[in-house]
């Protein structure tokens, strides 16, 4: 049975793979844009399969309004991938607290907003995925991308207690975490801090500018392949929370459990000296 998917930011990388992967699959697709011409044209290439729309995750009244379209054209909304968000490099000294404040907005509460204004549609089906794209760096930190890694650790911790609250009413949780994707996230869409701090030149902060100046386009992930995987991840029933992209990830994950293992084995005589 064909499913409707609700896509945010569909007019770049991961969410434009993926609408296009969806639509070949046969299932119709709602795609979320920052332009109005974006969202026109979607909607004419892709006419019975498919409805621009526009929306800014940040924005509530918008995010009202394009589920409304949404369920005009559609009735029912089976599949949100909550996708729209951006990076940041730099070192946390370097970012304002308004800086901060932004990438929050977008990659956390973007996404909880729009969580949150699908449920009780799923929750009256009694079925639904909801599909998170975090990151490698939703586990893993990296001296240079603390402030990104806040807002995917947030929006992991929040996915983890909403799966296990929805799963009585047949609603599936994924935490999708690719690792280097050849996708805007190292080009355009990437923001660097706005202040930059000569102190952490030549620190590992400094490196990481270093790498995403030059990682663009090599990045080992292919888009395609990946929209592919999380269309059949949802057909298929696939019920893992968990579904990591690429080797990066795979040892990215397995380094953090060895050091989160490494560390309790340390200090497991002082946690339990604690104990009355």
């Amino acid at each position: 049975m064909a499913k409707v998917w609700f896509i945010t930011g569909a007019s770049s990388g991961f969410g434009e793979a993926l609408a296009k992967a969806v639509i070949e699959r046969g299932d119709k697709v709602i795609a979320t844009f920052r332009k109005a011409e974006q969202a026109s044209a979607f909607s004419q290439q892709y006419n019975d399969g498919g409805l621009g729309v526009v929306m800014d995750v940040t924005d509530e009244a918008q995010i009202k309004a394009a589920v409304q379209q949404a369920l005009q054209k559609f009735k029912v909304i089976d599949v949100l991938v909550n996708n729209a968000g951006y990076g940041t490099v730099g070192a946390i000294e370097e970012f304002s607290m308004e800086e901060i404040r932004a990438q929050m907005e977008t990659n956390v509460f973007g996404a909880i907003a729009m969580t949150k204004e699908l449920l009780p549609l799923m929750r009256k089906q009694k079925s639904g995925h909801i599909i998170q794209i975090s990151s490698q760096a939703g586990i893993r930190a990296t001296a240079g991308f603390g402030v990104y890694n806040t807002s995917k650790f947030a929006l992991e911790g929040f996915s983890e207690a909403l799966s296990q609250e929805v799963a009585p009413f047949g609603i599936k949780v994924v935490i999708v975490q690719p690792g280097p994707f050849r996708t805007q996230f190292a080009g355009s869409s990437i923001k660097a801090a706005q202040t930059k701090m000569p102190e952490y030149d030549g620190t590992p902060v400094g490196q990481t500018y270093q790498y995403i100046s030059k990682v663009d386009g090599t990045q080992e992930g292919d888009p395609v392949k990946g929209a592919n995987a999380i269309v059949d991840y949802v057909h298929n029933g696939n019920s893992n929370l968990r579904l990591p992209l690429g080797k990066s990830p795979i040892q990215a994950i397995r380094s953090k459990l060895a050091q989160v293992e490494a560390d309790l084995k340390a200090n497991e005589a002082i946690a339990l000296s604690t104990i009355f």
